[in-house]
Parts: C-alpha cells; structure tokens; sequence
C-alpha cells in the first residue's frame, strides 16, 4: 500500500504539490483567523516541530542510512514530508504578515515569505542539504518570534524585537547543538556555511526591522477612510460622508468635496491582540507638486486598546486643508505604517449630497 502511494506521487508530483498549495492556502486563510489566539499559534508550534523533526531524521539517515525496506521508504519520502511542514508554516507566516502589510513600505520582508512559499514547491532537492534545512528554519523560527513575544509579553517595541531575535539564535544553537551530537560527520562538513548562514539571515532581518521594512505585525488594519466629520455616540461612530452611486464607489478615487469652513476627518480601526496597550498615530500628508515628494503637515495620536475582533477604532481631524493629493498614513510610534489612506481634497466645490452611517 505505501509502495502505491509512492508510486502515484512519483507519477503525478507537480499536480499534487500545485493542488496542495492552492488548497492548504485557502485551508490556512480561512482556519487562521486572529494571530493572538491559542489555536493559531498551536498550529504554527506544529508545523516548527513537525519540520524540525524531519530535519533531524533526515540528516540522521544520511548519515545512518537505513537496512530495512520501510526506512528506506521513509527516507526517500523525507524531503517531500519536511517540504510539507515548511509549506504550512510559510502559507501561515504570508497569511498573518500580509495582513499587516503596506506593499509601498514593507514588500521586502513580505516577499521574502512569498518566494519561500511558493518556492517551496521546487526546493525538494534542495531540502536534502543540511545548511539549506537550517537557514529556512531559522527563517521560521525568528519570523514566528517577532510576532508571538509581543503578544506574550504585551508590547510590542524594538525591545520586544531584540527579544525575538536572541530567542531565535538560542534556539537555532540548541538545535544545531543537537545535530552536532546526532550527526556529527554531516555537521563538520556544514558548520561554517551554518554560522554564515544563520548570522547573514540574523543580521537581514534586523536592517529591515530598523529600516521599518518588516510589517508592524501583529497589528493589522481593519478599516479606514476619510469622511466629512465624525461623532462619537453610545459606543458607536457617526460618520458623514458623501451620498454617491453604488457603481460610482467601486470605480472611483476617492475624492472629498469641502467647503473653505471644514476640516477633513481620517477614521481607522486597527486590530491588536488582547491588552497589548499601544499608541496609534494619524500622519497627515500633502503631495507638494513643486518638491515632487510627499510632506507630512502634523502627526495625531491616540492610545488603543487590543482585543476587539474588528479593531480598536479612532479618528483624527484635519483644519485648513486645500485642493490636493492627501494621505493618511496610520502608523506606530516608531513610524511603522499599519495601513494608508489616499484621497483627493476638492475646496469651494458646489455643494454635495451627504449621508450618515454608523461604523
């Protein structure tokens, strides 16, 4: 029976790998809901363990190589298992990531994940190399750090990153510490390509995190736009916002119409995991035309409190605009964009039909 299912994967490997991608994918999007939840971060333990124990038992029967048929079996099924568990964790990692992402600021990082998702699918050849197996898997290990200790601890700040990162060496020693025990012909071979490795992956994450190229994860924005003005009521946010056709607000840029009189309003709902207390910031942003570049005209900021499944909502207001291109970047303190909002500002326009909602 094993040998049937070997024989079918042979015949039939890029289709089942193309279909296993696809499907774990959607499977992952919709199973993997809120980031600071036990169930998700169980799975995520999982797929680290299930690909850290492929590892070992891979190398190991390298260098013991197997005398029985069914290990010998095992052997040849090993890279397509450790694939498997590093194509979970990495559906998973782009998921969560990719949520908390601006692609015009922090698509490095991002990307990365992507290629390692989708290049998983080619990499079974490469799944036989000891320092390969390493460096995806300290990808892994450092890439669920730097969302999981800010959730642990309840903060999240560069200290909290520094955290991630020395966790993720301490535990890539340990595991490398005990490939040196098990399999020590194939850890002398690959020991100084391991330390470069892990010391190259170490120092890149960190030049994106401090160049803010890494998502402020695990925030991530839930909703946003500029509206007319907006209210506070009972719990509830009262916006005013302009009464278009339904077609019109697919298609459309979005352009607020003001008279000279009133300000512009930015609301946001930003998620956060359960009593992570941080504050959020409001850039407001003018395209200058004569510059060419993009010139901040005040930063508003308000705290937040996580745990809401929608996002912990504010909002800030703007007086004295003009007839431009505008922006709301909605950032961390430390300047890491959560989410943007774009629009276009008409002044001493005619007047416009305008609606109240409740967000």
């Amino acid at each position: 029976m094993f040998e049937l299912i070997i024989n079918f994967y042979d015949k039939h490997e890029r289709h089942i790998s193309s279909v296993a991608l696809l499907g774990g994918f959607v499977f992952d999007n919709f199973t993997l809901q809120r980031i600071d939840l036990l169930f998700e971060n169980l799975v995520i333990i999982f797929y680290l363990v299930l690909s850290g124990g492929g590892v070992v038992l891979r190398n190991y029967l390298d260098e013991c190589p197997p005398k029985s048929k069914f290990f010998k079996k095992v052997y040849d099924f090993l890279p397509l298992f450790i694939q498997f568990a590093f194509g979970g964790l990495f559906s998973g990692f782009f998921i969560f990531y990719s949520r908390s992402v601006t692609l015009s600021s922090s698509w490095p990082f991002v990307l990365m994940l992507l290629i390692l998702l989708i290049g998983n699918e080619f990499f079974k050849k490469q799944y036989q190399r000891m320092t390969f197996q390493m460096s995806v898997y300290f990808v892994a290990i450092f890439s669920f750090l730097i969302f999981f200790i800010p959730i642990l601890i309840k903060n999240i700040s560069p200290l909290a990153f520094i955290l991630s990162g020395v966790l993720s060496l301490l535990v890539i020693y340990l595991f490398i510490l005990g490939l040196k025990k098990i399999v020590p012909i194939k850890y002398n071979k690959s020991r100084i390509n391991l330390r470069n490795s892990v010391v190259s992956i170490f120092i890149l994450i960190n030049v994106l995190y401090f160049s803010n190229l890494i998502p402020p994860i695990p925030l991530s924005l839930k909703d946003a736009g500029v509206y007319h003005n907006i209210q506070r009521v009972n719990g509830s946010y009262l916006v005013t916002d302009e009464d278009t056709k339904w077609y019109k607000e697919i298609f459309k840029r979005d352009t607020i119409y003001l008279n000279q009189k009133e300000g512009a309003y930015v609301f946001s709902s930003v998620f956060a995991p359960t009593d992570l207390n941080i504050k959020v910031v409001h850039d407001w942003q003018y395209f200058d035309e004569e510059k060419d570049e993009w010139t901040s005209t005040g930063e508003i900021s308000f705290p937040i409190l996580g745990g809401r499944d929608g996002g912990y909502r504010g909002f800030s207001k703007k007086e004295n605009v003009f007839t431009g291109k505008w922006r709301g970047d909605i950032e961390t303190e430390r300047d890491q964009i959560i989410g943007r909002v774009r629009f276009n500002i008409e002044v001493d326009s005619a007047n416009v039909r305008l609606k109240t909602e409740t967000l």
